[in-house]
């Protein structure tokens, strides 16, 4: 076990993290977590602020980089799992747009006199 944390110790020490840290290819996807963490902030929020076309754009984005994280040589994991994550929450959000606009959501708000915004969180 003494051994396996040496190693680890040295990798981290290695010139080629220490490049790797220095590179785009750290820290492009570093910087695009932006978008998923706004997205995981907007599961939250009442599903009429949801714009369809804006979630449509993210998938489609997405679905697009997560291809590229695989293609490009050496594969960049961190840029895909930052797009299968964008990916998954776009997909939540428009799920929630889709029940609320084609489902019965807004009736069902309308009926009760309420907007989802102003309706009491569950506790």
């Amino acid at each position: 076990m003494a051994s396996l944390i040496k190693n680890g110790l040295s990798q981290l020490k290695s010139k080629e993290f220490r490049d790797y840290l220095a590179s785009t290819h750290f820290w492009g996807p570093i910087a695009n977590w932006g978008i998923p963490i706004a997205a995981m902030a907007d599961i939250k929020k009442p599903p009429e602020m949801i714009s369809g076309k804006m979630t449509f754009a993210l998938c489609l984005y997405s679905a697009m980089f997560m291809r590229f994280a695989i293609k490009v040589q050496p594969r960049n994991l961190l840029l895909f799992s930052c797009h299968i994550t964008n990916e998954t929450l776009q997909l939540m959000q428009g799920y929630r747009l889709i029940k609320y606009e084609y489902c019965g959501g807004k009736e069902e708000a309308a009926a009760a006199g309420t907007t989802a915004a102003e309706e009491p969180k569950a506790k």
